[in-house]
């Protein structure tokens, strides 16, 4: 067998991540070997993939928790194109995990061939591999700007003959209008391949909603496969940081007599923001993103996270006023802890002239290091040490290095070697996910709670990380199991989308 669905959206951050995961998750229970797929991602949230041959290389942090929902390791071929935005106007390109080009609108044309070519044959080998692929679309296949040369939306379908389904998230307004327009905007080739519909995050009596389901069925000739409930507790692994409200996860009362106030500085290209989303797992640890320097001021631990464009947020967070707020908090004596990007601004010198090509710009000044950027990415999955014993594990993505300095290290590698720096309150790491590792975590909270003077904050002792993630996607393919024609879904997986599916006009404009 070698089945295949694409799970397109009517929008960005509609649910195409977690209907994937869900519905990998379904597969997995069924005994289906699955795999993950999406063509080209647009994300600054990504993790490190450890190949046969000992090569790292990255995939958007989306596929990665897919692959979970799977059984199955992360493979770069799982997201062969991610593109890293580094501003408004350009982003890396990473190809089959490595970065390989920088590209902007007007030279994007040109590379699309060869990352097309790429992602066609990731799929092909994926398919050939496993008994299933779930393919996850990009944005929405209605942007009739970039249909032309599309390979990640109904372009792949095309090519790969999958049927498809659109999700729409009904918690914005406007969702059957969001639908209909979704199908009626393509063209009657790209319509026979889109076989029926899911309403995301739903809240209320399902019954008022029928009528909507029945009438969307009608109008389109296309069936509304299920309803999933809105669900406070979906919320890890985001592919984007706009997928975050204000306050991270759902923080469970304190262990204690105190709660624990995290303040992570909201960069604008900040990147692997799922770093914090291990402290908001904790009982009475509040986590909440913020660009607002007066919730800096409030919090007991501030984080600066990883950026995309670590010289140009770091100018921004000089215009903003915020630096000063920074200043502020770790003069107190409160802790600070800055992660790869965040890591780097706190050093006293950058060296840049590889990612933003400024030269040389002053850090915050706040740990004797200096930073300079080479022009090889450094990619690997790192295991080591924290206060001589305590295991750590992480992940790394960095141009940076630290050329000049000595401080005490956060951490140690398995060999001994220093990472990190301390400096009193503050301190840094080019380790992503290394609060992922229980016992690091607990004794993190446990030391910032004592600086930042909140006694009456208690670590949880039963915490796990990987367990809290784990339930997640057991919850995701609950909601496919309970929620969704499985039948129907099983169906359009095994035997393509219906002969019979009606054009819907006007179709795509000029066609």
């Amino acid at each position: 067998m070698s089945g295949g669905l694409l799970v397109a959206g009517t929008t960005s951050d509609a649910g195409k991540s977690v209907l994937t995961a869900g519905i990998c998750r379904w597969l997995r229970r069924r005994g289906v070997k699955v795999a993950p797929f999406k063509a080209q991602n647009m994300s600054n949230n990504s993790v490190v993939v450890v190949g046969a041959d000992g090569r790292g290389g990255e995939i958007g942090r989306a596929q990665a928790m897919q692959a979970a929902a799977c059984g199955i390791a992360p493979d770069i071929r799982f997201n062969p194109v991610l593109l890293k935005p580094g501003s408004d106007l350009s982003s890396q390109v990473v190809l089959l995990g490595e970065a390989v080009d920088t590209v902007t609108a007007g030279n994007y044309r040109a590379l699309r061939p060869k990352l097309a070519e790429t992602a066609h044959a990731a799929l092909a080998a994926l398919r050939s591999e496993y008994d299933v692929v779930i393919c996850e679309g990009a944005g929405s296949p209605a942007e009739i700007n970039l249909r032309d040369g599309d390979f990640v939306n109904m372009g792949l379908a095309r090519q790969a003959g999958l049927p498809a389904v659109v999700v729409g998230d009904i918690d914005r307004g406007g969702v059957f209008a969001a639908l209909f327009g979704t199908v009626a905007l393509l063209s009657p080739e790209d319509q026979a391949l889109v076989s029926g519909f899911v309403i995301n995050k739903f809240r209320g009596d399902l019954g008022l909603l029928r009528p909507g389901l029945d009438m969307i069925t009608a109008a389109t000739g296309r069936p509304v496969h299920g309803v999933l409930p809105f669900d406070l507790d979906i919320w890890l692994d985001a592919e984007d940081s706009l997928a975050y409200g204000r306050t991270l996860g759902r923080p469970a009362q304190p262990r204690g007599t105190e709660w624990l106030r995290v303040a992570v500085v909201r960069l604008p290209r900040i990147s692997n923001a799922t770093d914090a989303e291990a402290l908001a797992t904790e009982p009475g640890v509040q986590v909440r993103l913020t660009v607002e320097p007066a919730e800096i001021a409030d919090a007991d631990l501030v984080v600066l996270p990883g950026s995309k464009a670590t010289v140009s947020d770091l100018a921004w967070l000089r215009e903003t006023g915020l630096v000063d707020a920074i200043r502020v908090h770790a003069a107190a004596g409160k802790p600070l802890v800055g992660i790869c990007g965040g890591f780097q601004m706190l050093s006293e010198t950058i060296h840049d002239e590889v990612e933003s090509r400024r030269g040389t710009v002053p850090g915050l000044g706040l740990l004797p290091v200096e930073i300079t950027f080479g022009a090889r990415k450094t990619l690997a999955r790192s295991r080591g040490a924290a206060w001589d014993q305590v295991p750590v594990a992480g992940y790394e993505i960095h141009h940076g290095y630290v050329s000049s300095g000595a401080p005490e290290p956060l951490l140690r590698y398995a060999d001994g070697t220093p990472e990190g720096a301390v400096v009193g309150p503050v301190c840094g790491t080019h380790w992503h996910g290394a609060f992922e590792s229980d016992e690091f975590r607990r004794r993190f909270l446990t030391e910032a709670a004592r600086q930042a003077g909140r006694h009456g904050f208690v670590v949880a002792p039963d915490t796990r990380f990987a367990d809290v993630r784990e339930k997640a996607l057991d919850t995701l393919g609950d909601l496919v199991e309970e929620h969704l024609d499985t039948d129907a879904l099983w169906r359009l997986i095994e035997s393509g989308p219906p002969g019979d599916l009606p054009f819907i006009p006007p179709g795509a404009p000029g066609a």
